[in-house]
């Protein structure tokens, strides 16, 4: 029988849909102050993979990556959606978005984003949050799966994660000593 232990920290990443530039240092402050420092933010990155989201936040979406620098217990994630769906309540206008807060954690082993949809691959945590493994670490690389979302399996989204993985890797090294 194995030995009940804690989880080991893993990385925050938000990953933010804007439909305005002009968002993203409001959103980023409101970040920082919800969970701490900002340790990688990436460069705005077309989002022209779906129309989904157009109806409720307009064309010409923009997504960026954050990781922010204290590490969180994965049982958190959780209430970790639930915030950033308040934060994103706080930006909105006449009940629309016009930015999307998609929490995930990154192990050395895998990405799982944070979810309020239901479907047969993800784990339910609580509250009517859903988890989803998006990513598995093989072979030196990020590996989509058959429900990985298409902008997720690029090489720019998982050239990304791998940035924010040797970030993490690093701190994990400090962590043990």
């Amino acid at each position: 029988m194995g030995r009940i232990c804690s989880f080991p920290p893993h990385k925050l990443v938000v990953c933010t849909l804007l439909s305005q530039e002009d968002l993203l240092s409001p959103v980023r402050n409101v970040l920082e102050n919800k969970f701490g420092p900002i340790d990688y933010q990436s460069s705005l990155i077309p989002f022209d993979f779906t129309n989904y989201y157009e109806k409720e936040m307009g064309k010409d979406l923009n997504r960026c990556f954050f990781s922010l620098q204290t590490l969180v217990d994965p049982s958190t994630l959780a209430q970790i959606k639930i915030e950033t769906n308040r934060i994103e309540e706080s930006f909105g206008v006449d009940g629309n978005r016009r930015v999307n807060l998609d929490p995930g954690l990154l192990a050395l082993s895998r990405f799982v984003l944070a979810t309020t949809k239901e479907s047969g691959h993800r784990i339910p945590l609580r509250d009517g949050i859903w988890g989803e493994l998006t990513l598995l670490y093989m072979k030196k690389d990020f590996q989509p799966l058959p429900w990985t979302y298409p902008d997720y399996a690029t090489r720019a989204y998982r050239d990304i994660l791998l940035t924010i993985r040797a970030l993490y890797r690093e701190q994990l090294k400090h962590l043990d000593r």
